[in-house]
């Protein structure tokens, strides 16, 4: 692991050290914590020296980090209320500009329109350890975005900011193997969030075979907390279940064998970075490396969880007037109501069909209230251009997948030569690249039928390897 950063944090720690001895400049202490931090905040604003600077950011922050959560509520009240936009600045920005709108006026329109409560942000990055705990403190304004949507404002100034400081310039991309540092393993464990690791064991399992890799984006300041992280599994096939990549007893292939790289988990780490986008950048360099170090590997697909589905088709079923579900259908699916339907051989055989059909209007169909697909999986992997390439029932058969998404699994394809036409298919004109298998299960347009029929053959595993292999799969 790199020392770099660790003797970067250890310079600006000394620096902030020194600096402890401009404090007696800081407003004195009150009765009142959000008192006295709203004052510091001020003081650390008009301050110019680096080392004072330094000393007063970190205090501030080891104030907030001692609140309750009460306190830390106050706190982002106070960011809100007494360090938005100089609003007198601002008025006069504004009506000069109205009188003589030349590019020296909109300068200063800009600066007079950002909030103050943005440098003082940036100004608390310049303590040691500043960023993990600006990342901790809009995780826990995240949470209380849900109670006071004012503090809507002060979130969008911590998104602006993450924005820049965790660009994919910034970040490092590094494999993740059985040699890495132990402290870094162990948030594996804790962070996976699709596919639970269930100890040391499960993990080296994940990580040590041949077939196996993994890899998660750092940032420098964050050298030992990974952001996000993707396992992959390397495979001749396209898989339609994750017991064939994660059952104990697998065989292991060797990796000079291997034609296909499975993303199978890809968990984002950091709640506080929640709505700033890794994924995107992770899976298209690590396409790249693999491709790099196996030039055999022909195609790059994921097998997905759909964590809405359940919920989306138990409101389709409670809705009598649905355009999806008849009658007769809503009745067969009443077998997901009973206990281990999954291991009914008859169950099974009476639900697959229904259960596709669904979800291909899932994906290919349904909007949520902002006219987005409504899975956000499915979102995130079209947005980057796959392709909606397969339907797995039973694909998982978890507590957590059987409650989600009735164990629905599904395999979206990453295509090199179709990326950007994908992307801009589903991003421009919000539709979803499938395959005629998949788009066949959903009528061309609305009729006054459900659209669901009570019996459908499935879709065979012939035809659907057809549409796999037409071509050459690649990114």
């Amino acid at each position: 692991m790199n020392s770099a950063p660790f003797l970067l944090s250890d310079m600006l720690q000394a620096i902030a050290d020194k600096g402890r001895r401009f404090l007696s400049l800081a407003p004195r202490e009150t009765d009142d914590p959000i008192a006295t931090v709203s004052a510091l905040c001020d003081t650390l604003l008009s301050s110019r020296g680096e080392a004072s600077g330094m000393a007063l950011a970190q205090d501030i922050l080891n104030r907030w980090q001692g609140f309750s959560r009460e306190q830390q509520r106050d706190f982002m009240v106070m960011l809100l209320e007494r360090f938005g936009p100089d609003v007198q600045r601002l008025e006069r920005a504004i009506s000069a500009y109205k009188a003589n709108p030349n590019p020296e006026i909109l300068l200063e329109l800009h600066l007079a329109a950002e909030p103050r409560r943005q440098e003082l942000i940036r100004r608390l990055n310049l303590a040691p350890q500043g960023i993990r705990t600006l990342v901790r403190m809009r995780e826990v304004l995240l949470g209380l975005r849900e109670e006071d949507p004012d503090l809507a404002a002060v979130d969008a100034d911590f998104a602006h900011l993450f924005g820049s400081w965790f660009n994919r310039g910034f970040l490092l991309l590094r494999p993740i193997d059985w040699s890495t540092p132990a402290n870094i393993l162990e948030k594996i464990i804790r962070y996976e969030a699709v596919h639970d690791i269930g100890g040391w064991d499960e993990l080296r399992r994940r990580l040590e075979p041949d077939d196996r890799r993994c890899f998660a984006f750092f940032h420098p300041q964050l050298s030992d907390d990974p952001l996000i992280f993707v396992e992959v599994a390397l495979t001749r096939e396209i898989p339609s279940n994750i017991d064939e990549l994660l059952r104990e007893d697998r065989p292991v292939l060797s990796a000079e064998d291997a034609t296909t790289a499975v993303f199978y988990s890809i968990s984002n780490c950091q709640n506080g970075l929640r709505g700033v986008s890794f994924g995107n950048f992770l899976i298209k360099q690590v396409v790249e490396d693999l491709r790099r170090d196996h030039p055999k590997l022909q195609t790059f697909v994921t097998l997905s969880p759909v964590p809405g589905f359940a919920s989306w088709l138990a409101r389709e079923r409670r809705n009598e007037a649905s355009e999806v579900l008849s009658q007769t259908t809503r009745e067969l699916l009443g077998v997901l109501g009973q206990r281990g339907w999954e291991n009914d051989g008859q169950a099974r055989e009476q639900l697959e069909a229904p259960l596709k059909t669904a979800a291909a209007w899932y994906f290919l169909r349904s909007r949520d209230s902002k006219g987005r697909a409504i899975d956000p999986v499915a979102r995130f992997h079209l947005g980057n251009g796959a392709r909606l390439e397969r339907l797995n029932v039973l694909g998982d058969r978890s507590p957590r997948a059987m409650r989600q998404a009735h164990g629905l699994m599904v395999n979206y394809l990453y295509k090199l030569d179709e990326i950007e036409a994908n992307h801009e298919a589903f991003v421009g004109r919000g539709e979803v690249v499938t395959t005629p298998a998949i788009r066949r299960l959903v009528p061309a347009e609305k009729g006054s039928r459900p659209l669901i029929p009570t019996m459908l053959a499935p879709i065979g595993a012939a035809d659907e390897t057809k549409q796999v292999n037409a071509g050459e799969p690649r990114p």
